[in-house]
């Protein structure tokens, strides 16, 4: 039985990981390679130069199981790193769940500077890119949360860094815009009318939202430039997801600590980053045939990828400057309802996590905003932190499943990644509780009609 008195676990700073899990090697089939997006081919290390330094490019395609973490690196995430691990005894009795029998962890990553796992990966990144001599990194935002950590860790390492911000965050949450300049970084709001694929989408729809799919065609355009600027992506790439494992490697000992172990890891998905980065050290235990521990991705109704989505190859970004990645999607052009879960409306997801999903390894759930804000305030009314928009979600998916557990008298373990607080987002809460939030679904005419963009496939795909 697990231990009774422990309520959360933070291990010594001696306990953070060394080196990060890539799940590439352990992937069941041969993985279907990114394409060019001009000629079709198989892309190579010379074709992601002009985007990223050497060493991202090799973590990217690496075959080796293990990346050691470089210990400049190690002595940055000092700050925060490992992150508490906690128990939510308060949840399972508001809950009524059987004592004892259903169980709810979350590893609690909103402990960081940026206030989500985000800077596991942007450190990293601005470490390597400036290594590579680097003067400046572009990316794209939703929520803001990897934009407010990649200025974070810019600022860390002298870079200047541009971010284009999707432009219904953007007005949503002023807040996350002022952390990012605080920390020195320019943002604009996107579609902007700084870049040609910006003006491009602005002359076609001038009062557009925004996606992250435009945004990234922003940075991507930016970045392709000069000579001295990089992009920097937040989710997706294996890389990303890499770093981020350190997640779950501390979970696993911090597991151990409560003397107990999962039957069921949740997380929340827009790209797959947090999610990858809790779940992928548990997958390898079930790809290896060592536990069967079940594996739960929950996404919004409004960006249904995973569960509404075609598996296919598509681009990244809405101006097709990216590869071509196989990947469930929504097609590129999908613009999204404007949800408050700004970190969860990409129209893609990582080709890992989409390979996982495809072959039956994980499943995948989408859930209205209403049910998942109510699930947010029971969490903060008895766990005392206030989730962010997007783990909300994965706390929704865990609250289900213990409860379907207590209704089925069943034992059952759940851990979910609680990967950034709500601090930015009182504006979403308020329409919350004041009975303005709406659920916005996907329809099916907008689902085909965003589909019917995708480009034509590869023969083997």
């Amino acid at each position: 039985m697990p231990r009774t008195d422990v309520v959360k676990v933070i291990l010594p700073e001696s306990e953070i990981p060394t080196a990060w899990y890539n799940i590439l090697p352990d992937l069941p089939g041969e993985p279907l390679p990114p394409l060019h997006p001009g000629t079709g081919e198989p892309v190579g290390p010379a074709d992601l130069a002009p985007l990223f330094p050497e060493a991202l490019i090799m973590q990217e395609v690496s075959s080796e199981r293990w990346i050691d973490i470089p210990g400049e690196v190690i002595d940055i995430f000092k700050t925060w790193r490992p992150s508490p691990l906690y128990r939510a005894h308060r949840l399972e009795r508001a809950l009524g769940l059987t004592p004892g029998k259903q169980r709810i962890y979350y590893k609690w990553e909103g402990v960081s500077p940026g206030g989500s796992h985000k800077p596991n990966t942007a450190v990293p990144q601005a470490f390597f890119n400036k290594q590579a001599g680097t003067r400046k990194l572009t990316t794209e935002t939703g929520a803001g949360q990897w934009g407010s950590s990649l200025a974070y860790a810019c600022a860390l390492f002298d870079l200047q860094c541009e971010v284009f911000m999707v432009k219904v965050s953007y007005e949503q949450k002023p807040g996350r815009r002022t952390l990012m300049e605080t920390w020195g970084a320019t943002v604009h709001a996107s579609p902007s009318d700084r870049t040609e694929s910006g003006r491009k989408i602005l002359a076609d729809h001038p009062d557009s939202t925004g996606s992250l799919g435009i945004a990234i065609s922003e940075a991507v355009e930016i970045a392709a430039q000069s000579d001295d600027t990089h992009y920097s992506l937040g989710s997706v790439l294996n890389h990303v997801c890499t770093h981020q494992t350190i997640v779950g490697l501390e979970a696993k000992k911090q597991m151990d600590a409560f003397e107990d172990t999962p039957d069921v890891v949740v997380g929340c998905v827009g790209g797959g980053s947090n999610y990858a980065g809790l779940s992928y050290p548990y997958a390898a235990d079930v790809l290896a045939g060592e536990a069967n521990t079940r594996f739960l991705a929950v996404e919004p109704d409004a960006c249904p990828t995973l569960t509404r989505g075609t598996y296919a190859y598509d681009f990244g970004d809405t101006a097709g400057m990216t590869p071509l990645m196989p990947m469930y999607t929504l097609g590129h052009d999908f613009v999204p309802a404007p949800v408050h879960a700004g970190g969860l409306r990409y129209h893609g997801d990582a080709p890992s996590l989409s390979g996982l999903v495809k072959a039956g390894l994980y499943e995948a759930r989408a859930y209205p905003q209403v049910p998942v804000f109510e699930a947010a305030v029971m969490f903060a009314r008895s766990e005392g932190w206030l989730p962010g928009p997007e783990p909300a979600h994965a706390l929704k998916g865990a609250i289900d499943e213990a409860l379907a557990a207590r209704a089925a008298d069943e034992e059952r373990v759940v851990l979910f990644n609680l990967c950034g607080h709500g601090h930015f987002d009182i504006s979403a809460y308020e329409a919350f509780l004041g009975g303005e939030l709406e659920d916005l679904q996907l329809s099916d005419e907008d689902l085909a009609a965003s589909l019917a963009t995708l480009p034509p496939q590869p023969a083997n795909a």
